[in-house]
């Protein structure tokens, strides 16, 4: 029996900066974006296979600019890659500037998960299936980031 993915379409999360998610720098602290970023990738792998996801890794992670007090953070997670248990999202970070709503990407970064149960084990999920060119690309990225992964471990 072969499951069916609910939808591939991204999970856009929007958040405001504000003061208490800030640094002396009147700049957004990493970790406050990196929890958004991380959850927004749970969302769409829930979302994918109508499953519960936990983080197993973060990788390729790269912060390109600073957010500031006051910026509109927007957040989308998508499925870009399955295994027979884990789900990747390539999540990517950008600011909204409220005055005239132009997208700056502040970053960006591969985040795995692995579906489970109620008691906490691995289940399979819906596979992804590569239907153009970006999706291979981003497919074969995720493939190369696992594989690394894996070898790394031995």
């Amino acid at each position: 029996m072969t499951m069916e993915p609910y939808t591939k379409e991204p999970v856009t999360l929007i958040e405001e900066v504000f003061p208490q998610d800030t640094n002396s720098y009147n700049t957004l602290f990493g970790g406050r974006l990196l929890s958004l970023m991380d959850k927004a990738g749970g969302i769409a792998c829930a979302k994918f296979a109508h499953r519960e996801f936990v983080t197993i890794s973060i990788d390729t992670l790269k912060f390109i600019a600073p957010a500031h007090q006051g910026d509109l953070l927007e957040v989308t997670g998508q499925v870009v890659f399955t295994s027979f248990h884990t789900a990747c999202t390539k999540v990517t970070a950008f600011t909204l500037n409220k005055s005239d709503w132009k997208k700056k990407k502040i970053c960006e970064g591969y985040f795995f998960f692995v579906a489970i149960d109620s008691m906490m084990r691995p289940i399979p999920i819906p596979q992804f299936v590569v239907e153009n060119d970006e999706e291979q690309i981003e497919y074969d990225a995720a493939l190369a980031i696992r594989q690394h992964m894996l070898d790394s471990k031995e």
